[in-house]
Order: C-alpha cells, then sequence, then structure tokens
C-alpha cells in the first residue's frame, strides 16, 4: 500500500522538462506517490514515442496555444516547472532559445494556468541569483533569465491567484547522470587512471543527490496546500553538506579506497566563480536523507568501481 505521506497535492501532475536529469526522477517519484503524470514535450524530445505507464505525452511546437491545450486536457492539480535552457557561459546566438526557454515558454504556462484555473506551481530556480550575497545578484545571463520569469510569476500571483513555490537549486548528482559535470569527470577518471585538469579547488560546492531534490518537489506540493503559505515563496533545496571542491574529492577518494591524480590549479577559475554559496531560507519541514559518502558509494557501485 501506497504510503499516505507520499501523496502530493491532488492526483494529476503537470511536468515541464521530463526528460531531464532532474525531470525524468521526479516523474519517477510522481507515478511510483500513485499520480497521473502529463509531460510537455517538445516533438523531437526522447521518449514522446514510448512514454512510461501512467505519464501522457502533450508536444510543444513553440505556441501558446500548445501550452494552453495541455493545461486544458490534463487539468492538472499541480504544475513542476523545470524546463530550461542551462549555460554557464552563453554566446551571442544562444540568446534567443535561452530567452525562448528561460522566459517565453513560463509565460506560456503561467498564462495557460490562469487561462484554465489551474492555481499551484512548483517552479525551479538556481542559486546563481545570488552571486557573492543574499541578494540579487546574477552570476551569468542564465540566472538572468530565471529571475525574471520569476518577476513575471509575480504578476500571475497576483493577477490570477497563481500560488507558487521557486525551490533554488545548487548542484545535483545521482544515479544515470550522463551530464558532463563533476561527479563524471572525477568517476570516468577513476575507470581510465586519467588526470583531470582542474581548478585550484577552493570554490564551495553544495551537492544534492537527484533522490532528495525530487523529496523536496514533492513536500513543495504539498506545502501549497497550506493556506498560510505565501502566495509566492522562494527557498533554497541544499544537500546539507557544503564543502569545498578539494574536500568532495577526498570523500569520493575514500569511498572508492583511491586517490585520483588531479591536477590541480592546472585551469583557471571560470569568470565570475562562485567561492561562497547563497544562504537561502530552507525549505520548511524537508531535511535531504543522503550523505554525500552514501551517494558516492551507490555511484561507484553502480560503475563497479
Amino acid at each position: 500500500m501506497r504510503d499516505p505521506s507520499q501523496r502530493v497535492l491532488g492526483q494529476r501532475a503537470l511536468v515541464t522538462g521530463g526528460t531531464g536529469f532532474i525531470g525524468r526522477n521526479l516523474v519517477r517519484h510522481l507515478v511510483d506517490a500513485g499520480c497521473a503524470v502529463h509531460m510537455l514535450l517538445r516533438p523531437n524530445s526522447p521518449g514522446t514515442d514510448n512514454p512510461p505507464a501512467n505519464v501522457h505525452i502533450h508536444l510543444y511546437r513553440g505556441e501558446t496555444s500548445d501550452v494552453v491545450e495541455a493545461v486544458e486536457r490534463s487539468k492538472p492539480d499541480v504544475v513542476f516547472h523545470l524546463a530550461s535552457l542551462f549555460l554557464a557561459q552563453h554566446t551571442t546566438d544562444q540568446i534567443v532559445p535561452m530567452i525562448q526557454a528561460n522566459i517565453l515558454l513560463g509565460t506560456q504556462l503561467l498564462e495557460a494556468m490562469a487561462c484554465a484555473g489551474v492555481k499551484s506551481l512548483i517552479n525551479t530556480g538556481t542559486s546563481w541569483q545570488y552571486f557573492h550575497g543574499n541578494s540579487y545578484r546574477p552570476v551569468n545571463l542564465y540566472a538572468s533569465t530565471k529571475q525574471a520569469f520569476e518577476d513575471i510569476l509575480a504578476y500571475y500571483a497576483d493577477a490570477a491567484g497563481i500560488r507558487a513555490i521557486n525551490l533554488c537549486l545548487f548542484d545535483s548528482y545521482g544515479p544515470g547522470d550522463t551530464r558532463k559535470k563533476l561527479l563524471r569527470i572525477l568517476l570516468d577518471s577513476l575507470e581510465t587512471d586519467a588526470e583531470p585538469q582542474m581548478s585550484p579547488g577552493d570554490q564551495v560546492l553544495d551537492l544534492a543527490h537527484v533522490d532528495d531534490i525530487c523529496s523536496a518537489f514533492l513536500h513543495a506540493a504539498r506545502l501549497l496546500s497550506d493556506p498560510e503559505q505565501p502566495l509566492v515563496s522562494s527557498y533554497a533545496v541544499s544537500g546539507g553538506q557544503r564543502q569545498s571542491l578539494r574536500e568532495i574529492v577526498a570523500i569520493l577518494e575514500k569511498a572508492a579506497g583511491r586517490t585520483l591524480r588531479i591536477n590541480w590549479g592546472a585551469t583557471p577559475y571560470r569568470p565570475r566563480e562562485v567561492m561562497q554559496l547563497w544562504d537561502g531560507p530552507a525549505l520548511p519541514g524537508w531535511q535531504p536523507r543522503i550523505t554525500l559518502a552514501e551517494g558516492f558509494k551507490a555511484l561507484l557501485h553502480e560503475r563497479s568501481l
């Protein structure tokens, strides 16, 4: 029997970005919680032809009418908005696709929710909206677009009564992660005995396991049913263990029982490198459960390392 505490707000959910690393894990968590899940996907997205059981696909070709139709047909109790285009450093020709993915789609989604009377949204933000402090200061253009969408959300909350929680994420990891990010580089080097070329390694990171992040999304959806919850609020989703890059490598080395051959200082820090992290408000009533040591051991087991 399903644990009643795992119920989210209602039994129908609409997810954008459901084929990304966090998105596909969230879809799995929602299905496991007994939700009928609807996904808004572009026609060329993986999985459109063969969705999992209890998952329904609605196609998005860039038109507002596509989103309006998807919301009207799915009639979601809650919308999880994860779709975005992440670029740590953009080029001139990437401005239009970034605006389309991070601002236009979200605005179309809010308009569709307003038209259909759908009131509950969990939005995905980023800690990079706060560069070197707790006041808004975007690290990059990507973070600016995330903030721009939140400003548009403020209008729809006031005008259409949409209730929303913005979950600001730091770094994520977990099984099945094919993104070319830090842990994949480190795990690859364990397999090949390569020598990763790293920065000096003093920047602080906050890695959260994807299962913990998904539990935060479900918990946030339940919070929206509380009448005392503000119309729009923002919370940080922390993994609970902030460590420097060097310290994270040491935790992985201990889990693996091996030393990595890292060339520290071989590459400079990125422009506008985040050295200290935003200290945002914690999501009320939620805590991460998976430690870095536990998560790293599971990744090593997955790779038979």
